[in-house]
């Protein structure tokens, strides 16, 4: 199996007044964890791609394990769960720098084509290419 990893550290923009991360702040950790993987693992970048299509979120299950705190690295990893003709189940980790879960979960992504008039949304099929280069990440492989 191929993971997606990425690291990035806690800043303050990410933290309460605790000095924790304040959880939709993993959301976003998250969402630039799956637009990095687009960019540079499937050439498929955000920037290009939302001029005809998407890849949105469809469900999120997430567990909170530990607190990640101001000045930490996290180690975000990410890797394919199940991929379907238009969707894509990927699991994910987020790890400390003592190797501590921080969170974990699943999220589905599908793959979707704009309307000419872009006020409708229609799940598309994956390209076989496009299928190639995510199954690299595959548990399966």
């Amino acid at each position: 199996m191929s993971q997606f990893t990425k690291q990035e550290k806690v800043r303050f923009q990410h933290v309460d007044y605790a000095g924790i991360v304040f959880y939709p702040r993993f959301l976003e950790m998250l969402n630039c964890l799956v637009e990095d993987w687009f960019e540079e693992a499937l050439e498929r970048p955000f920037s290009k791609m939302h001029e005809t299509n998407g890849i949105p979120t469809v469900d999120l299950k997430i567990q909170f394990k530990n607190a990640a705190r101001l000045g930490e690295i996290l180690t975000k990893k990410l890797w394919v769960k199940e991929l379907k003709n238009s969707s894509i189940l990927c699991g994910f980790q987020f790890v400390n720098e003592s190797e501590n879960t921080v969170l974990e979960g699943e999220v589905t992504l599908v793959n979707v084509a704009f309307n000419p008039e872009r006020n409708g949304i229609k799940a598309e099929p994956f390209t076989e290419e496009m299928k190639n280069k995510i199954s690299v990440f595959s548990l399966n492989t």
